[in-house]
């Protein structure tokens, strides 16, 4: 498929392991918004992608002739030019969740640097750094199930991916990162099972997950006790 078969208002181009593009496309399945996906290889991208991408990352989002990159401003146009919004209507609320929005970033990198880590040392630092994030992630929950609460909103949909990434790197090694942090726990659960969080990924999302995490020869997970799941 090529950009120019796309016959949706929205054309979401990623690649199948990008966490971040998966922000965008809970949006998209909360608000029941028809869209058109393109997965590429990002070992070899099309001309027609660079041309397309300012940065030469995913996601980019077409609206018509229109191109949008960087999850953030994605999620956001998306949600601004459909109703309800996903986003509370009080201005402190709503700021306050966008800075939450972006500490998510942070649990991405923890995440990274574990998977990399080529030290048992330099991985406990990591779980414990990541563990940390958690915690402080904790005090912010209140009864639950989501975030706010009650009611899934735009803040949910970037914490999703993560979680999802730490369910399948459960299957590999124990990190018991949510050990003690009850509130985490019971959030991380409710995402999990939401429709459009267990729809925002390509069927094969876990093969191709576990996949990649063999190729990274440099990653502990490769030598430390593993699961059935492998």
């Amino acid at each position: 498929m090529t950009t120019q078969e796309s016959t949706e208002p929205y054309h979401l181009v990623s690649f199948k392991l990008c966490p971040f593009v998966q922000r965008s496309v809970i949006v998209l399945k909360e608000k029941e918004i028809p869209f058109n996906i393109t997965y590429i290889d990002l070992q070899n991208k099309p001309d027609w992608f660079l041309e397309l991408s300012p940065l030469g990352k995913v996601p980019i989002l077409q609206v018509g002739e229109a191109v949008l990159f960087e999850s953030a401003v994605i999620a956001e146009y998306l949600d601004e030019v459909t109703a309800p919004s996903l986003h509370s209507s009080d201005p402190l609320i709503k700021a306050r969740h966008r800075a939450w929005m972006e500490y998510a970033s942070t649990l991405f990198m923890g995440s990274y640097h574990l998977l990399n880590a080529n030290d048992e040392t330099i991985f406990e630092t990591h779980r414990q750094e990541l563990k940390q994030k958690l915690a402080t992630v904790e005090q912010q929950l209140g009864e639950g199930p989501f975030f706010a609460d009650e009611q899934f909103q735009l803040v949910d949909a970037f914490y999703a991916p993560f979680f999802m990434r730490l369910q399948e790197m459960d299957k590999w090694v124990t990190l018991d990162l949510m050990v003690g942090l009850p509130r985490v726990q019971r959030w991380a659960n409710a995402l999990l099972q939401r429709s459009s969080v267990r729809q925002s990924v390509a069927t094969d999302f876990a093969e191709l997950y576990r996949a990649k995490i063999k190729q990274n020869t440099a990653s502990l997970f490769t030598q430390l006790k593993t699961g059935s799941m492998i």
